[in-house]
């Protein structure tokens, strides 16, 4: 059995007011968070979070192993101190809450708004509360993956406020027909630009080559807005790389030194 890495809480049956189901919220602490009692850290949300740390509760038994990963980085000072909490997806409705718009049959999606509120207006607060947290954007990451990176994007692009640090991996661009794509390019420029980073792999799917456009459309769609190649966006395109896991966590360590690198904040 796979142990965690760190230190961890869990809370369970986390409620929201917003949302049908109650989830479980797990916390990943940073080395020295119980000997340095002054400090207050940075936060990166992190969606599926029954994926990020643990083989037993991970889709396939595959893990991002997110613990062990930043433990490391943390410790080589590599990174700034990180907290890191996982948000449960809560299975049948995982498509419903992680995206913005209904399917083309109007059976299924569209709640990512009311994700949203649960996350910004319940989760944030209690985390916030509960844990000495930097609370302002520039300390506050989201990220995810496939439906998980949809919902990043959503949530990030609506409360630029809230989360300053963005990490879009292997996003279902194609959802409702690249409709993440129309609602990028009606989002009013702002000086609020979160900081993201953005990637596919291009073995993914069935048709990778249709993914991979799609990731670039995506690309280009956020530079028409002002985002920055190398500056205040990564794009990366991870060669043979599938939409699994397993990805995901090689690629993490990229993800955490760009978003939460030193002198990052």
């Amino acid at each position: 059995m796979h142990t965690l890495t760190g230190n961890f809480r869990l809370h369970e049956n986390f409620h929201s007011r917003h949302l049908p189901d109650d989830r479980n919220i797990i916390v990943y602490l940073p080395p020295d968070y119980e000997g340095n009692r002054e400090r207050r850290y940075p936060v990166f949300y992190l969606h599926d979070g029954q994926n990020m740390f643990d083989a037993e509760t991970a889709f396939l038994g595959q893990e991002w192993h997110a613990d062990e990963t930043a433990e490391s980085m943390i410790r080589q000072g590599a990174i700034d101190p990180v907290i890191m909490v996982g948000i449960y997806n809560t299975g049948e409705h995982r498509i419903d809450e992680y995206t913005h718009v209904k399917d083309a049959h109007g059976r299924s999606g569209g709640q990512a708004r009311h994700y949203a509120s649960m996350i910004v207006g319940e989760l944030k607060p209690f985390i916030d509360a509960e844990y000495r947290t930097l609370t302002g954007a520039n300390f506050t990451g989201m990220g995810g993956s496939s439906l998980g990176g949809l919902v990043t994007l959503y949530v990030g692009l609506r409360y630029p406020e809230v989360f300053g640090k963005l990490a879009v991996l292997s996003p279902s661009v194609w959802w409702r027909n690249g409709s993440i794509l129309r609602m990028i390019r009606e989002q009013p420029i702002t000086a609020k630009r979160p900081k993201m980073w953005l990637d596919i792999g291009t073995a993914e799917g069935s048709h990778p080559e249709r993914i991979v456009n799609d990731a670039r459309r995506l690309r280009d769609a956020l530079l028409k807005q002002g985002w920055r190649l190398g500056d205040d966006l990564v794009y990366f395109e991870d060669r043979g790389a599938l939409h699994n896991e397993e990805a995901w966590a090689a690629r993490l360590p990229r993800v955490l030194e760009f978003l939460f690198g030193r002198n990052e904040q």
